[in-house]
Formats: structure tokens, C-alpha cells, sequence
């Protein structure tokens, strides 16, 4: 009864929230305490969902002076060469532009954090992405399946899991495995390239002298009562502005012109007049960077812990004053408060899962409807169950709760642990999109796309992705 309640109730959030009949919060939040009060346990829910707040607190504190930190590292210029160097690359072009981002992901990912990847990357692309009129949900899909891919880096997390559950060594699970993760990067820029031609056949290519100045035009808000929004885009063969004056309070025009204002402060990451940059400090800035990605890998201290710190100095150092950090705090505030409030309450999603007992009653089910006649496949079996096992559940669920179990059973049919571990990874670039994952909120928070959209988008060309790195494997004769 568990095993179907609980793959109901993943159903259920899945649909309502592709379908946009709910929040993602909402549905985070309200789905999982109706189906626990259908399980008969709903007097301990308050246990459940206090047991997942505080697992997801450290990672909501982190997440929330992350992208302070990264906020202040782009109002004051220090990716903004980045940015110029896409620019350079992309030409206004679509296609090239699709596969900027996969790239920037991919070098990005190598923190080992997709929180950071996706901050890093969404920042420097999204302004190309709006002026251009490009799809946000190809930037979002390409950024989580280059990380996705990434996230297997022994640093990362799966690997180290995997190791761990299997008393097995990092280096020995994920070096055999390069080649075929190769592949499965290459894969990803192969998408990339496509989805980019698709993007430049919709759109046209403009050159970068239209987008530069079009952009300085357009990124002119004004504080009076008239917004001026761009009414042409490429490919409209319209390149006039038309005045909106604002309305009164809680007007749609007054929501829209938030809106464009909101958008045109996210396109002056390359104003070079902007008065947040700091050009004196830019090498105090990038060595506490880098620093601070350093300290992460070596794990010198605990993630959330680095990000305060760093958010402290940053802020101390490039704005002394406090109003000016007052400023710097509340500019950002709208994405701390919408990544932070998805973590915490995707704490009681996973509170409930846990708590009762679904997520164990699933994985035992998927381990025992396995045909007896596939023990010698095990491998093959546990990079096939690796793609919906990894998107339903967390990472450490499946690697410390179902991957021993299947490792297991398949010992008893001569398949070696390190085959099996190297067989888990296969389902990480769709688990960088499941709903579990507090990193993709921050990904589309940013990037202001729905999480449904992302969703039905993304889980397609994800799956594609994780069964070409499971066959380049069995290519290879890795799994």
C-alpha cells in the first residue's frame, strides 16, 4: 500500500505542477501532508516535516549567502569578462550562444556544486537569452544536463556515496567511467548544437554591435512614472519602444513594469557605468573566489559555513557603508526568499517520504520485481533503475539505502561492486532535475522559468542523455 501511495504522490506533484495548477511550493508542501494524513500517520507529520527541515537546513543556508555571494560578485564586475568573452564567441548568434551555456556549465561544474554552476551560469547567459528572445527553458535544460553529467566528479557527490555504501575507492568507480561520461558530455553539446540551430532557425542572428546598443538602450529604467519596454525582438521586424506609464497600486501595468525593471537590472551585468562595480578590487574579489571554490573542494570547512563567511567579506569589502550593503542585501532578497522557501518546503516532501516509510517500501518493490533471470545483468539493471530511482528520491536514498541492496543481489551472480557502483552514476543528469534536488530551484528561480516547463522540457533529452552514457559504458565494457 505504502509502494503505491507513495508513487501516486510523486505522480500527483509531477502533474499538477506541469500542468500549472499549483505552485511548486504549494504542491511541495500540501501534497505531501494529504497523502500522509492517507496513510493514517498524519498526527506525526509535524515529526516528518521538522526531520526534513532540519536535513535541508544547511543546505538552505547555504544556498541563501551563496547567491548573496554571487550576487555581489556580479554587481561589482567580476564576471563580466566572462560574459564579454561569451559574447565574443556567441556574436548574437543562437546556436553558438546554446552551446556557451552548455560549455560555461560544464567548466563551472567542476566546483562540484550545482548550486554554484547554475548561479555562475544562469547570471552570465540570461541577459543574451532575453534580448535575443531565446527560449529559457533550452538554457535551463542544457546548464542541468552539463551538471548533471559533471556532478559525477568524485567531489561531487553520487561517486563519493557510492563508495561509501559500497566500501569501495572514489578514484577506482570514476576513472574507468571518464570515457563513457565523455561521451555523454559530448552528447550534451551535440543537443546543445541542435536545440541552438533550432533556436537560430526561430529567431535570426543579429550582430553583437545591435545587441550592445540595443541593450544599453533598453536597460535605461527610468525612476519616474514611464517604463519604457521593448516591443520588437528579433526576428519581429519590429524595433520600436512603447511608453507604459505605471497605474495605480496593484495594477497589472504596475506589475509588468516590476517585471521589465526587474529584467533590465539583470541585463546591466555589462553596463560598464553601473554603480556597484568595483574595478580597484577585482583581484580581491576573484582570489577570494577562488579561494572560496578552493576551500569547497578541499573541504577545509562546511559549505554553508564558507558561504557566510565569503558573503560577509565580500560585502564588508566592496561596500564599507552600511546602507550600501543594506542595498546589496535587498537586492537580492526576492532570489533568497524563493530559492529558500523551495528548499524548506521540499523538506516536507522528502519529510514524508521518509518518514513513512514510502521511499523504503519503493525501493524494495522496484529490487523485487527484477526477474530472477537478469542476476548476471545487475549492472545493466541498476543503470536502467538508476534514472527513475535517482529523480524520485535523493541521492543518498538511493545510494545508502537501495544501491547495497542491488549490489547484493548482484554478487550473488559474480557481478563485481565496482561494476554496480559505476552503473548507479549513469542516472545523474536527469537526478539534476528532479524535484528533490534544492539546486534546480535556484536554476529556474533565476532564470525565472516555471518548474513544469523546465520539467516537461528537460526529462526527454535528460533520459537520452544517462542511457547514451549507459550504453558507451557497455561499449566499453566499463558496466
Amino acid at each position: 500500500m505504502l509502494t503505491i501511495l507513495g508513487f501516486v504522490m510523486i505522480a500527483t506533484f509531477l502533474v499538477l505542477i506541469m500542468l500549472k495548477k499549483m505552485s511548486p511550493i504549494a504542491a511541495l508542501v500540501l501534497i505531501p501532508a494529504l497523502f500522509c494524513v492517507f496513510v493514517g500517520k498524519g498526527a506525526k507529520l509535524g515529526d516528518y516535516v521538522i526531520d526534513g527541515v532540519t536535513s535541508l537546513a544547511p543546505t538552505a543556508a547555504m544556498l541563501m549567502f551563496a547567491i548573496v555571494y554571487f550576487g555581489v560578485m556580479i554587481d561589482v564586475g567580476l564576471f563580466d569578462p566572462v560574459v564579454r568573452g561569451i559574447l565574443k564567441f556567441a556574436k548574437a548568434d543562437p546556436m553558438r550562444i546554446v552551446v556557451g551555456t552548455a560549455v560555461l556549465a560544464a567548466i563551472v561544474s567542476l566546483d562540484g556544486d550545482g548550486s554554484t554552476t547554475f548561479m555562475i551560469t544562469v547570471s552570465a547567459m540570461y541577459p543574451l537569452y532575453k534580448r535575443l528572445k531565446m527560449s529559457l527553458v533550452v538554457m535551463t535544460g542544457v546548464a542541468a544536463m552539463a551538471n548533471g553529467v559533471m556532478n559525477t566528479l568524485p567531489w561531487g557527490g553520487p561517486t563519493a556515496r557510492a563508495a561509501t555504501a559500497l566500501k569501495l575507492d572514489a578514484s577506482d568507480i570514476f576513472v574507468p567511467m571518464i570515457p563513457a561520461l565523455a561521451v555523454g558530455l559530448l552528447g550534451v553539446f551535440v543537443l546543445s548544437y541542435v536545440l541552438g540551430k533550432r533556436e537560430r532557425k526561430r529567431l535570426g542572428v543579429l550582430t553583437l554591435d545591435e545587441i550592445l546598443v540595443d541593450e544599453k538602450a533598453e536597460t535605461k529604467v527610468e525612476e519616474t512614472e514611464t517604463v519604457l519596454v521593448g516591443a520588437g525582438g528579433p526576428g519581429s521586424g519590429s524595433g520600436s519602444k512603447t511608453p507604459v506609464a505605471t497605474g495605480g497600486s496593484g495594477s497589472g501595468t504596475d506589475a509588468d513594469a516590476e517585471d521589465e525593471a526587474g529584467d533590465a537590472e539583470r541585463f546591466q551585468v555589462l553596463d560598464p557605468n553601473r554603480a556597484t562595480l568595483r574595478p580597484k578590487l577585482y583581484w580581491f574579489n576573484a582570489l577570494l573566489t577562488l579561494t572560496l571554490l578552493t576551500s569547497m573542494i578541499m573541504e577545509w570547512l562546511p559549505i554553508p559555513v564558507l558561504f557566510l563567511i565569503g558573503a560577509a567579506l565580500a560585502l564588508t569589502v566592496n561596500f564599507p557603508h552600511i546602507p550600501d550593503q543594506k542595498a546589496r542585501l535587498a537586492a537580492h532578497a526576492d532570489n533568497v526568499l524563493n530559492v529558500s522557501g523551495m528548499v524548506f518546503a521540499a523538506a516536507v516532501f522528502t519529510g514524508v517520504l521518509q518518514g513513512t516509510g514510502m521511499v523504503d517500501h519503493m525501493a524494495r518493490w522496484m529490487v523485487d520485481v527484477i526477474p530472477e533471470g537478469m542476476g548476471p545483468h545487475m549492472a545493466l539493471v541498476t543503470g536502467v533503475l538508476s534514472l527513475p530511482l535517482t529523480y524520485f528520491m535523493s541521492n543518498d536514498g538511493f545510494y545508502f539505502g537501495v544501491l547495497p541492496v542491488l549490489a547484493e543481489a548482484g554478487a550473488a551472480h559474480g557481478v563485481t561492486p565496482l561494476e554496480m557502483a559505476r552503473a548507479s552514476l549513469v542516472g545523474q543528469p536527469l537526478h539534476m532535475s528532479s524535484p528533490l534536488v534544492p539546486a534546480v530551484y535556484v536554476l529556474v528561480g533565476m532564470a525565472k522559468v516555471e518548474f513544469g516547463d523546465h520539467t516537461r522540457f528537460v526529462v526527454k533529452w535528460a533520459a537520452l542523455t544517462c542511457l547514451l552514457i549507459l550504453g558507451a559504458g557497455l561499449l566499453f565494457g566499463i558496466i
